[in-house]
């Protein structure tokens, strides 16, 4: 009798749990489907859900969604007496969000004074560009003039009435700032400050690069980042020699890497510029691969230190071949003018590395649409994450250019049709290396805004983790405790 109670009671229990079993397996089944159809509306948060929700409480009482609202957009208020603000979650790529700079009003001696522009008053800091921009030296100078396009295009965006295709506009409140600009012409400053006068001793170059380390790390701005958000263009390999070891921490502008070593500035944190070619753009270019008679062009310097041996190597090798030019050149005279003219009658542009790994001739290859022929092994290229290069340029290891009629033989197998694809590709990427005043969409000022967007993130991954354990963060970052951190939702 125990024993048939005993099994009825195994039974039943085994009736018990397997009926258990398929109501919990139906309601996760039904639990499971609402997630998956709610996984396919747009990106609609209720915040009440986060912790300390008391500071990103939603509007509507954090239920309900504005009837205007878009999709992927969160209405949030983040103080009482304000109204709703509305961030978008699709903005949150950096290249399609219009970078927010903070620019400092640093006098104008570190700027446009070096370029010969004399302020109009004591309170007097930047020129009216409304009336007359001021002009920068031409020759070699121009190649290296990447903070005036920047600095310009800062203060055009005060007044522009519009902004289209704009990457980049001038915040004043440093809060309220993506990255922090300083306005220093290094290049300029060093091309012609850094020679000692006859009553000097110490050069303007070398005083204004003290200047500025001084006032950097005494603002605010600096220490609540450290400097790790902040832009410094050195695009001159010579530029900011004295500063650059105390400054290391920020985002370096620059042509390469060549002169810097990889504790300092690497391709990690900085930015590699194209240069402003000093040839004249081959405007209406019909030109055809029959049509340029030559087959290789290189003029230039030809006796180089450091990794420029290879440029004499090459030409011994190719100076006697036929349907090649190759021979030393400068800008003195009508320099400028002779290489414009073989570049835009060349088929293939030699760039071959000389005191650093990058120089100007690149992108005057690429304004002649003559196909770049790239031989530099430690070379870095401008917005190499989203360009490829290959698709234009042909590149060749140093060890394989110095085999006899390795690079001769190679440049000869490159048929009429692929140079032409590589030739029409010249054509429709040279914007992107264009500096203007005004800036237009996709030149190379708003693609150098966009890199340093692209950098943005990884910046702030830095500084929020080395926020972590401040006992007031708010405070530490100037914010009041009411308000999100700049960047929160990629607002």
């Amino acid at each position: 009798m125990v024993e048939r109670n005993a099994h009825s009671m195994g039974i039943f229990g085994r009736k018990s749990l397997f009926c258990l079993f398929t109501v919990t397996s139906v309601l996760f089944m039904l639990s499971w489907s609402f997630v998956l159809r709610s996984a396919g509306r747009p990106h609609f948060v209720d915040l009440n859900i986060l912790p300390n929700s008391k500071l990103l409480a939603l509007a509507d009482d954090g239920n309900t969604r504005s009837r205007s609202q878009k999709d992927g957009e969160i209405p949030i208020l983040v103080d009482k007496n304000r109204a709703p603000k509305k961030y978008n979650l699709f903005k949150c790529n950096p290249s399609n969000q219009v970078l927010k700079v903070f620019m400092y009003d640093l006098p104008p001696q570190f700027h446009f004074e070096l370029l010969g522009w004399k302020a109009e008053g004591k309170n007097s800091i930047w020129p009216n560009i409304r009336n007359k921009v001021p002009e920068y030296p031409g020759g070699l100078n121009l190649q290296h003039s990447i903070e005036y396009w920047l600095t310009l295009d800062l203060l055009y965006s005060e007044f522009a009435d519009n902004l289209n295709g704009k990457s980049a506009i001038r915040v004043y409140n440093s809060s309220e700032a993506d990255v922090i600009f300083v306005p220093f012409f290094s290049s300029i400053s060093y091309n012609r400050f850094s020679r000692l006068k006859p009553h000097q001793k110490t050069s303007m170059n070398t005083l204004l690069q003290e200047k500025l380390v001084t006032f950097l790390t005494a603002q605010e701005e600096w220490k609540r980042s450290g400097g790790k958000d902040h832009i410094i263009v050195a695009h001159h390999p010579n530029s900011l020699l004295d500063a650059r070891v105390k400054l290391w921490p920020a985002m370096f502008i620059l042509s390469d890497f060549g002169r810097y070593p990889p504790s300092v500035a690497n391709v990690e944190k900085d930015i590699i510029a194209p240069y402003k070619h000093v040839i004249r753009n081959y405007y209406n270019d019909t030109s055809g691969f029959d049509s340029r008679p030559i087959l290789i062009y290189f003029q230039g310097a030809i006796y180089r230190k450091d990794g420029g041996f290879i440029r004499q190597e090459l030409f011994y090798m190719l100076k006697d071949e036929k349907d090649v030019h190759f021979s030393f050149g400068s800008v003195q005279k009508d320099g400028i003018k002779q290489a414009t003219e073989g570049m835009h009658s060349s088929k293939f542009c030699l760039n071959i590395a000389g005191d650093t790994p990058s120089s100007n001739r690149l992108f005057d290859a690429i304004a002649s649409h003559c196909v770049p022929v790239i031989i530099s092994d430690e070379i870095e290229l401008p917005y190499e994450d989203i360009l490829d290069y290959s698709e234009f340029c042909i590149f060749v290891r140093t060890s394989d250019a110095l085999k006899e009629k390795f690079l001769i033989n190679l440049i000869r197998s490159i048929k009429k049709e692929e140079w032409t694809r590589m030739w029409a590709r010249l054509k429709e990427v040279e914007n992107l290396f264009e500096y203007r005043y005004p800036s237009k969409d996709n030149d190379a000022v708003q693609m150098i805004w966009q890199a340093i967007a692209r950098k943005v993130p990884a910046v702030n991954l830095k500084l929020h983790k080395s926020w972590r354990f401040y006992r007031s963060p708010w405070k530490e970052r100037g914010l009041k405790s009411t308000l999100l951190p700049k960047n929160f939702w990629c607002g």
